[in-house]
Parts: structure tokens; sequence; C-alpha cells
């Protein structure tokens, strides 16, 4: 029977329920990069990842395949597994909140209602990263519960859906889809194919290459797990094989395993670069705006802190993965003319190319120019938007059938609401100056607190399987210790920002963008966590030595 409902659903082309982040019970091994449901702010639709997966060569077939394996293995007469929430996740996410709240002692100078909030939230968090439910129905049951134990309101507990930045990553998210990947106008292929054409003859240069079409990319496309899976994989993937350099396969270390590494550790800083490059961003600069850090002219003035140390960490970090992990074929001439047979299949850019080229380059320039325009930055994806829907290029039932846009708005929504409530009733700001107050003892001037804070905010990022979870459970406390400690706000926002991408390249588990490059088979776990390891302490030192001189020499301090 269940057999006979594999093909059956085969046959009518279904896909794979997926838990989210695990293929769960699949047996899916490393490799299926489809079947992967990302983190919050990356793809997370089993259907437009079996499109891209169609890019992929080795890849292709795995949902299906999987689907089979499962029937056969399930005995006939046994049970379905459970459905419902994992118990193991669910019960050690429930229980921190309940020790938090009724065992530990309410802190002098917290309310009750306070400490309750915080009970809630700390579970709210746990389950982000234990994943008992997808994070959207995790974060619809801590808003039931704050509300059934009228710890907050209705009002106040989805007080957030009317945040203008959650919108904005909504209305993002929409370009992301069908703007450039390869569902839709397919012009984020055009522009990396361009890119390896040029300077694909040699490893590097075609390292070089994908990384500097990722930064051309970025400001539009604010998902780096999108930008790699629905761009950049497939790419790299099809340049491996062409050189028979297969995943899973001692052959992966002759061009794959170079390629997916060094984009990895490289994407991170085109997601630093432009506010615009990562979900995650936004957020912080919702964050920071409640917390009354306002950042002038934000698109600008992030753009301007992050420039130079991030293309510096870009031009080097190729040179770095060529030296301390070098790949067997040094020369890739055969790469520009795939990318040129390729861009000729594909033809003259069509008119849906066209038009999304000149909506997000509109975009582009009016984030940039929005402030004197008196045009703010979610009115212009609004305006984007609009003009996609207008002409065509994207329709409206296609935004409706995109969960990882709305889920996002409803999960963020709860978990930003819950941080600013927290923040309203003095819990954040109690804690922060508990330990400024510790700080301030030692005697240790703001410099010394800023660099103490920020390497306690990356290397806390082992904890957790989303860099938007981080942001929601961290941020708000670390910019609070910072601005507690003397630490200038625009710095302390900025610089916490910035770790919040960097981190994303540590692990595997840690960021949407490491399950794609991991899944895709060209890396083992050990070398994925070394060359994190590396990548990501050099990034966090030069960011630090680099990027202060530079924020002194742009008035940041």
């Amino acid at each position: 029977m269940a057999k006979m409902m594999a093909i059956n659903a085969r046959a009518q082309g279904m896909a794979v329920p997926v838990r989210h982040g695990t293929c769960r019970g699949l047996g899916i091994q490393k490799g299926a990069v489809r079947c992967a449901m990302y983190s919050s702010h990356g793809i997370k639709s089993t259907g437009s990842m079996d499109r891209i997966g169609a890019r992929m060569g080795s890849i292709k077939g795995v949902v299906p395949q999987a689907t089979a394996a499962a029937a056969v293995a399930q005995p006939e007469g046994a049970s379905p597994p459970w459905p419902g929430a994992k118990i193991a996740p669910l019960i050690a996410s429930v229980s921190l909140g309940l020790v938090l709240n009724y065992v530990v002692p309410t802190p002098e100078g917290i309310t009750q209602q306070g400490w309750t909030l915080l009970s809630i939230f700390v579970s709210t968090i746990a389950g982000l990263v234990l994943e008992p439910l997808p994070v959207g129905a995790w974060a619809f049951l801590s808003a039931t519960v704050a509300i059934a134990t009228k710890t907050l309101s209705f009002t106040s507990a989805f007080t957030a859906f009317t945040n203008d930045v959650i919108w904005l990553i909504v209305v993002s998210f929409f370009f992301a889809k069908v703007g450039f990947g390869f569902e839709k106008t397919g012009l984020g292929e055009r522009v990396a194919q361009l890119f390896v054409k040029f300077f694909g003859k040699s490893t590097l240069g075609l390292a070089y290459g994908l990384s500097f079409a990722e930064v051309l990319i970025a400001p539009a496309m604010p998902s780096t797990t999108a930008r790699a899976g629905g761009i950049f994989m497939p790419i790299m993937n099809s340049l491996s094989l062409s050189a028979d350099s297969k995943p899973n396969d001692p052959s992966r270390k002759k061009l794959g395993a170079f390629l997916v590494n060094t984009q990895f550790q490289g994407s991170v800083n085109s997601s630093a670069m432009f506010l615009t490059a990562a979900a995650q961003n936004l957020l912080c600069l919702k964050i920071a705006t409640e917390m009354g850090v306002i950042i002038p002219s934000a698109w600008v003035t992030w753009f301007k802190a992050a420039f130079v140390p991030a293309i510096i960490s870009l031009l080097l970090t190729p040179m770095i993965m060529y030296k301390i992990f070098p790949p067997e074929i040094k020369s890739t001439p055969e790469a520009p003319a795939l990318a040129e047979k390729r861009l000729e299949s594909m033809g003259p850019m069509s008119r849906d190319e066209k038009i999304m080229l000149g909506t997000m380059g509109t975009a582009v320039l009016l984030w940039v120019c929005g402030d004197a325009l008196g045009i703010s930055a979610v009115t212009t994806a609004m305006i984007g938007l609009s003009g996609l829907l207008l002409s065509g290029v994207l329709t409206w039932r296609e935004c409706l059938t995109y969960p990882a846009a709305w889920d996002t708005l409803f999960w963020f929504a709860i978990l930003v609401g819950m941080s600013g409530q927290l923040n309203s009733l003095g819990v954040i700001s109690h804690f922060a100056n508990q330990v400024g107050t510790q700080l301030a003892a030692a005697s240790m001037s703001w410099p010394q607190v800023f660099v103490i804070l920020n390497a306690a905010y990356f290397v806390l990022h082992y904890m957790f399987a989303s860099q938007t979870a981080h942001v929601g459970a961290l941020y708000s406390a670390f910019l609070a210790m910072s601005l507690s400690t003397g630490v200038p706000g625009v710095l302390a926002a900025l610089s916490l920002g910035v770790m919040s991408n960097l981190f994303g390249s540590l692990t595997h588990y840690g960021s949407g963008q490491g399950a794609v490059y991991y899944g895709a088979g060209y890396l083992d776990l050990k070398e994925v966590f070394k060359y994190g390891g590396l990548m990501g302490t050099f990034n966090f030192i030069l960011w630090m030595l680099i990027g202060s001189v530079w924020w002194k020499f742009v008035g940041l301090f």
C-alpha cells in the first residue's frame, strides 16, 4: 500500500513533505540539495528547489527516489510516524521557559509580567533552534501562550505586523523568487555566466568571477540562501561536473570543493556589504531603531561603513583559500566556453529580464537616494513590486504561493514584537546594565568592551541554526550592553549587524547557504568546520582592525 502511494505521488509530481531544516525520515544523503528546507531567510519551497535541482546534473531525481525509498523502508502494517511536533525538542524548549519562570527567582527590578514574557521568549528561541515545529507554527504557539496567559494583549503580540522593515523583507523575497532565480527571468544566471565568461580561464579567476557576481546581485536579492541555491550552486555544480569533479567522490577536490568552499566563505562579505543583501540586516536595523539608535540614510550609511573591509576580504578570500585549500585543477580553459555556450542558448535578454533589470536598478537608486527624496525603503520596494505586477513579470498568484515570504512575515513579526515588548518592560536594559556595571568595574574602556562584545556575539553563533534567530535572540541584548558601556550607538548597531552576516559560514547548520553548500556534496563536515573556523577568525580580525580604522575615518566614532 505504501509503495502504491509513493508511485501515485510520483505520477502526480507531488513534492515530498519536508520538516523545516531536514528531510526527516527520508534517509536522504548529503548531495540532496533539493530536499533541504532552509533557514527562515532562505528557500523553503520544495517545488522551487526541484527546478533548481534540474540544473544540477547529478542531483536530478532525488525527491522521487527518496519518496520511493521511504515507501520501501516502511514495513507493511507498521504504524505511521507521529506527524506532529518532535517530542524531545518540544519538551526541551518548553522546559527551559518553565524552569526560568517557576524555578529561577524574579530579579529585583523586573516585573512579573516582564519575567514571564522573558520565559516565553526563551522557549521561543529554543524552539527556533531545536525546531519541534516549523518556525512559523512555533511562533504562533508562542504568541498564543503569551496572549492566553495575559502576558501580552492581542494587539501587543501582533503589533509588529505593521512593521515597515518586515514588509520590506517580504517584498524583497518576491524579488528574489522571480527576479534572479532560474524559475522566472533568469537574469541572475545571465549575470553570473557573464562573470564566468570573462574571468574563468583559471580556477582562481573563476572563484573571483563568481564572488564578484554575487556582489553585483546581492543588493537586490536579500537572501544569501536564495543566491546560493538559486544561482551559484547550480553553476558551480555544472562547472565541476564538466571538469569530472563529482560530489560525494574523491574527484570533488579537483575543482568543486574549492569553488564551493570559496564561494561559501566569501558570500558572508557580500551579505555584510549592503543593507538589502540579507534579511537579518533589515531586522538588525529595525531592532536598533526600536532601541533608540537611529541610523541616518540607513542604506548609504551601512554601505559606506561596510564597503572597504568587505571589499578587502572579498579580494583576499579566494587567494587565501587557494593557498590553504587548493584545487587539483589550476586551469579551467573550458569554463568560459561553457558559459558562452550557455549564454548563447539563453539568447538575447528577454522582455522580462529587461523589465526586471530596470526595476531593480531603479530600486537600488531609490534605496541610495530615498532619504533625500522622502521615499522610504519599503515604499521603494512596494513601487518595484507594483511595477512587476503591472507588467506581468510577477503574478499575484506567484506571490500567494510563495510560502517562504509569508512564513517569514509571521515569525519575524512575532519575534520582533516580543523583543520590543521585552525592551518596553525594561527586561533587556536591566540585564544590559548589570553586565555593563561588571565591565565598568573591570576598568575597561569602551573600545575594549566593543571588541569583547562583538567577539562573544560572533562565537555564540555555534549555538544557533539560523542567522535571523540569532539576531532575534541576542542582537538587542548585545546592543543594549554596548550602549550601557559607552560604545557609540551607530557604531555598535552596525558592527553587530555586520557580525550577523560574518558568522554565517562558521558551520553547515548556522545559515541557509551553509545547508546549500554542504548539502551539494563537495565538502565534508570536517572541512566545513575547519575552514569555517579559520576564515571566520580571519574575517573577524580583519573587520575589527581595518574596519575600526575605516569607521574612524568615516566618522562613526
